[in-house]
């Protein structure tokens, strides 16, 4: 029986089983030699090497190239975390689309699954094959600080349809998707960026809860699922406290074995501190290997790339890993690549047009157009009804801290300025956790001369000053408007508010949207895919 790994050698073989990341906007000489001499057949991309689309497509092609000339069979694997909303790397370069919560909120599977093509197909002409995307997390912890609009909500069933639906969408591009963060990584309060979380349910209620999404992934075609570096103590041996990345009972029994999973499993960065600050990259990555994974992901620094290289190479010599399992693994990662990948299908100059086309612009208008949530409304202040000489006070807070995995939250002055497009009478402030109490202080001097407040929040209910603010704001006696432009649980931290609406992202498409339904031009239409707490319960 002929092999694709056949007449390939074991080193050979095993560069093709790592992904490896660099800085900067050009190739690098540490790139050329990780592809030349150690055989990486997989790159991943971050923000910090992209500037602009024409940029982007050279750099791919760079690589492509060196792999090429360095005998590589088949194209590189050339991935990004994509994940549209708060989790995209392009910054604007490229169209920006709803992430997956706002989606959620909006529940139009067949909308899901045209931002997912046309998201595909924005990748494809850049050059990258790969997206590790869709979350296929169930966001059901409030107090999850790397999650939350990653997903796309608390039902299993919803988020197990739009997982469906967004594979379903990159694969009618011909782009490589990856499930994540196997076996779920939403009901967790620890950021494994940091630390490392532990998820501690019995097997009945991951397949009643957790898994559910990522069953309906499988059956819709995903290409790879990452593991997340998540301890689950029910479900490993009583001696093993070790993130499930390395843990055969999760990687081999749990999804190889038990959810006949075939296709390629891939880590989640090996230099995020559940794994480095435990046992340490390069031992990780061949724990890794040995736990059954087939692609190791280690993003950013080189000595740990060609570190956790000779690890496996050196194992294999000892017999501490397995040939076998090592030409298994090259085997599917090949297989993939023979399948979507081919040397004559590199992106030209050319394809750089199907990067923010006209139907593109329009599915991103239609889409954020719904999405927006008025969770309360109790005074009916909705729409605004301002005369021009009434004065309006925004006040911007800024969170104190960001999740590793998002982007920042710059975007919020874009929101100031579609406001003054509809209302040229707007003071507005940012505020911080430095800042506050002289700019409260400052408030308390004027408060008078304003009509209303609107109050943008981030994160709010894990962020303790957020909510003292705006209970502050609400002794005033003066109506309130709170927008929530993350999560939507800043509530919790001020249940006190009668007028909350959520954006569920803090991009320039869902602020437009915002301050749209605020003026009454568009009737907002998003539907709270959480429940928070103690105030409203999930509807279905």
């Amino acid at each position: 029986m002929q092999h694709l790994t056949d007449g390939l050698s074991l080193e050979e073989q095993i560069g093709q089983l790592f992904v490896v990341g660099f800085p900067g906007p050009t190739v690098t000489p540490e790139i050329i030699e990780l592809i030349q001499r150690y055989h990486v057949g997989g790159i991943v991309l971050f923000k910090r090497n992209l500037q602009n689309i024409q940029q982007i497509q050279e750099l791919t092609q760079s690589l492509q190239r060196i792999a090429r000339a360095a005998g590589q069979r088949y194209p590189l694997l050339i991935s990004i975390d994509q994940e549209n909303g708060m989790v995209r790397r392009f910054g604007d370069s490229t169209t920006v689309f709803p992430g997956n919560m706002t989606l959620g909120a909006i529940n139009s599977t067949a909308l899901t699954r045209e931002v997912a093509q046309a998201t595909g197909r924005e990748l494809k002409a850049l050059g990258i094959n790969m997206n590790l995307a869709p979350v296929a997390d169930v966001n059901n912890n409030p107090a999850n600080p790397v999650i939350g609009i990653r997903s796309f909500g608390e039902d299993p069933q919803q988020v197990a349809q739009h997982i469906a639906a967004m594979v379903q969408g990159y694969r009618d591009t011909g782009v490589i998707t990856s499930l994540k963060h196997f076996p779920g990584h939403g009901d967790t309060a620890v950021d494994s960026h940091l630390a490392l979380p532990s998820l501690p349910y019995t097997l009945e209620r991951l397949e009643s809860l957790e898994l559910l999404p990522f069953y309906e992934g499988i059956k819709a075609g995903a290409d790879s699922i990452m593991i997340g570096h998540l301890y689950l103590p029910a479900l490993m041996p009583a001696n093993e406290m070790l993130p499930a990345t390395v843990s055969p009972a999760i990687v081999r029994e749990l999804l190889r074995h038990k959810l006949d999973y075939k296709g390629l499993i891939i880590t989640d960065c090996m230099e995020m501190n559940a794994v480095a600050e435990t046992i340490g990259v390069e031992r990780g990555a061949l724990m890794a290997l040995q736990a059954g994974n087939d692609l190791i992901l280690i993003s950013h620094q080189y000595t740990r790339q060609k570190g956790g290289i000779e690890a496996t190479r050196q194992a294999l010599e000892t017999g501490e890993l397995a040939v076998q399992d090592i030409q298994e693994a090259c085997e599917r990662v090949l297989k993939l690549k023979q399948q979507l990948l081919s040397w004559d299908d590199l992106p030209t100059a050319e394809q750089l047009a199907t990067i923010s086309r006209p139907d593109h612009l329009e599915l991103r208008d239609r889409a954020y157009a719904l999405s927006t949530t008025v969770v309360r409304d109790e005074q009916q202040l909705l729409p605004l009804a301002l005369n021009p000489d009434q004065r309006v006070l925004v006040t911007i807070l800024q969170p104190s801290t960001y999740t590793f995995a998002a982007d920042k939250t710059e975007a919020t002055q874009s929101f100031v300025t579609e406001l003054r497009k509809r209302h040229a009478n707007i003071e507005s402030l940012t505020i911080t956790a430095q800042n506050v109490v002289e700019t409260m202080q400052g408030i308390d001097q004027k408060v008078s001369d304003f009509a209303m407040i609107i109050v943008v929040t981030v994160n709010a209910n894990l962020d303790r000053y957020q909510g003292d603010f705006v209970r502050h704001l609400l002794q005033y006696g003066k109506p309130v408007v709170g927008l929530a432009v993350y999560n939507p649980y800043d509530l919790l931290a001020m249940p006190q508010l009668e007028t909350y609406l959520v954006t569920y992202e803090c991009t320039p498409p869902a602020l437009l949207a915002a301050a749209r339904v605020l003026f009454g031009e568009i009737v907002a239409q998003g539907q709270l895919p959480v429940s928070i707490p103690g105030l409203y319960a999930l509807t279905s």
